[in-house]
């Protein structure tokens, strides 16, 4: 049979940024991380033709304010400009750009009923409070929570004539416009319709598999099957924003089953393969081309040609064959499946989890958090006097995001890219002239803002230099002095009140995390020993709860890594958590491997085993659920090992078999 020769591939070259990360702490090496990737030429594109024309148009026809507001909504959905596919990017601009307006609504009313700026203290506080409690839920609804005090603030302290609901339209039609050109404008060559994203989604699924495969018995190995749990959610997103936004034509929808299909065979395929990366052996080179060749597939729409021979010398590789053999099929077809596939997340499981963080320990934690910081801004703002006090509150709501890596490391970042900012702004003045010369200016910063968002401190020097050009034409001059001064207060308000230890407790929001993965686990190993081989609605749904539960032990890590470079009294505690998670994430696994052994005819283990293994991780999940856990200083140990006693019992029970 015909296969491509393996070229081996040459040993990585260690940058100079990962040398640095590992000279540095956390809290300080995080200053010398920056995005990596292809330039984002189509988001730089829109960029040009967002905040810059509408500038143009509102002093053409004599109203800059309206430009003004307009450039802010626009600017701050090129931020959210990320990339994905078109119908993803309308739940990340479009979103955000709804709260935003109902911030500038907010704030302008409240604005134009009180008089004093003293006011401002308790209305941002609640909405710090509500916008930090919706933050947890996700991406989108934490942008979305970031863009609602910004604007609160915003709509309250930038002295713009007009109605409140007509500063609210501009705002909207700004982000509006350039959500417009993400869902016009395509690649070259693209069809109208076609799911060019999407395809890609998918056939990244396929890449990552590939890439898992080749890593396996390999130092980083648990590093790919994160990034292939990575480039599921991905997936599972743009699929699941297709079908909420799907459109009339049944040539769509014909494409779209057809791309569904392919998913559920990824996600099929990803389950088969778990079992031989978790046996930890080297595999060879050929067992990887059949995942490469799908992934070719899947993005140019072409059939896959010949896969490699099956080699099923085991039960693990018996299914991973059978699952590719079943891919093939799909890719075969030409007409959609009608049987089930697990290619979305369950529905109860999302919202499950979704509430439980919004109204549990760390919605209360990061909204207070918010409330605080952001309302000590607006308060320190008070006494300045000046007509941008708005300044302080929305820079400290950017600085409180948590997901934008450690405090220390946002702050400097904050400082060191206003002054950049700050000093190219009064260096163009100086070379420029005439009345257009800061709307130029504004154009070309709104095409630097997807590049610059690769790093804190460049989007923050290309968002000074926008949002000056901004004030410059509506009439303020003399700005610039001001924006650092108020950036730098901001910054140590931050850093003081971020860093209360008696207010914000991090180890919540982490406990809260792990406590919800640690749910879902239980639930899946439950499922999982008890799985047949044609229980088809069960299959579905544990393979959307194996997802889940990787999904939210990644989060809960994520959260203890950034708390221990955010807090140093914390590192220790929160590296003394890492393992446990780890040993998690490996019980999962273990569980998955054990459901590909009993689906290939393995009897299913006794129920007294089931229950005690089960018991375990309900155990931890009701220690951590507590609290007690995270406080009690011998605690991350005896839960690692009472991790690491499930993932053996499920080890004993997927190899010590008859049938494996």
């Amino acid at each position: 049979m015909h296969r491509t020769p393996h070229r081996p591939q040459p040993a990585p070259r260690i940058p100079s940024e990962s040398r640095t990360r590992a000279v540095l702490p956390p809290w300080l090496a995080h200053l010398f991380h920056w995005q990596r990737g292809p330039m984002p030429w189509q988001a730089v594109f829109r960029g040009a033709l967002s905040a810059g024309p509408l500038l143009v148009l509102a002093t053409l026809a004599g109203h800059p304010a309206a430009g003004v507001l307009a450039g802010v909504g626009a600017m701050l959905a090129g931020v959210n400009d990320r990339p994905g596919t078109r119908r993803t990017g309308i739940a990340h601009i479009g979103v955000p750009a709804l709260a935003g307006a109902f911030g500038i609504l907010l704030g302008s009313v409240f604005a134009a009923l009180v008089a004093s700026g003293w006011w401002a203290v308790p209305l941002l506080f609640a909405v710090g409070l509500v916008s930090g409690a919706v933050s947890v839920s996700g991406p989108v609804l934490s942008a979305a929570g970031m863009q609602l005090t910004v604007a609160t603030a915003v709509g309250a302290g930038m002295p713009l004539p007009g109605d409140a609901w007509l500063k609210a339209l501009c705002f909207l039609g700004g982000a509006g416009w350039l959500l417009l050109l993400r869902v016009l404008l395509r690649t070259p060559g693209a069809r109208a319709g076609a799911l060019d994203g999407e395809r890609a989604a998918v056939a990244g699924v396929y890449e990552a598999l590939a890439d898992a495969l080749e890593a396996a018995g390999r130092p980083g190995a648990e590093a790919a099957r994160r990034r292939l749990t990575t480039a599921l959610d991905r997936a599972d997103e743009a699929l699941r924003m297709r079908r909420v936004l799907r459109t009339l034509r049944r040539s769509g929808r014909v494409e779209e089953a057809l791309l569904a299909g392919r998913f559920a065979a990824a996600t099929a395929l990803c389950e088969a393969s778990v079992a031989l990366l978790w046996e930890g052996c080297l595999l060879p080179a050929r067992v990887a081309e059949g995942p490469r060749r799908l992934a070719a597939a899947a993005r140019t729409g072409a059939l896959p040609g010949w896969l490699p021979a099956p080699a099923s010398d085991t039960p693990a590789r018996a299914s991973f064959d059978r699952a590719l053999f079943e891919a093939a099929q799909v890719f075969a077809r030409n007409e959609p499946t009608t049987a089930a596939g697990p290619h979305t997340l369950d529905a109860a499981v999302r919202r499950r989890s979704r509430r439980g963080r919004m109204l549990g320990a760390a919605g209360r934690e990061y909204g207070l958090r918010v409330a605080v910081t952001v309302s000590a801004a607006t308060a320190a703002a008070q006494p300045l006097s000046t007509a941008h006090w708005y300044w302080l509150p929305a820079t400290a709501a950017f600085l409180v995001k948590p997901d934008m890596g450690p405090l220390f490391s946002r702050t400097v970042s904050r400082f060191a890219g206003t002054a950049v900012g700050v000093l190219l702004f009064e260096l163009l003045w100086l070379l420029g002239g005439g009345p257009w010369w800061p709307v130029i200016v504004a154009g070309a910063a709104g095409a630097a803002v997807p590049v610059a968002g690769r790093h804190f401190a460049g989007q923050t020097a290309v968002a000074t230099v926008m949002v000056l050009a901004m004030v410059f034409t509506a009439g303020d001059t003399q700005a610039a002095g001001a924006r650092l001064t108020h950036t730098a207060i901001a910054c140590g308000l931050a850093l003081l009140v971020g860093h209360l230890p008696l207010v914000f407790g991090p180890g919540a929001r982490v406990g809260h995390r792990f406590v919800v993965g640690l749910r879902l686990t239980e639930e899946y190993v439950r499922l999982a020993l008890a799985a047949g081989p044609d229980d088809t609605e069960s299959v579905a749904h544990r393979r959307a709860l194996r997802r889940a539960a990787y999904r939210a032990l990644a989060e809960a890590r994520g959260l203890a890594e950034t708390a221990s470079a955010e807090l140093p009294w914390l590192r220790g505690r929160m590296h003394e958590w890492l393992p446990a998670m780890a040993t998690a994430e490996r019980v999962v696994d273990a569980a998955t491997a054990c459901a590909v052994r009993l689906a290939n005819g393995a009897p299913p283990p006794e129920a007294a085993s089931v229950q005690e293994t089960v018991g375990i991780l309900a155990c931890a999940g009701r220690r951590l659920e507590e609290r007690r856990a995270f406080t009690h200083p011998g605690a991350p140990a005896r839960e690692r090992r009472a991790l690491g006693d499930a993932a053996e019992r499920l080890r004993g029970v997927g190899v010590f078999t008859p049938a494996a």
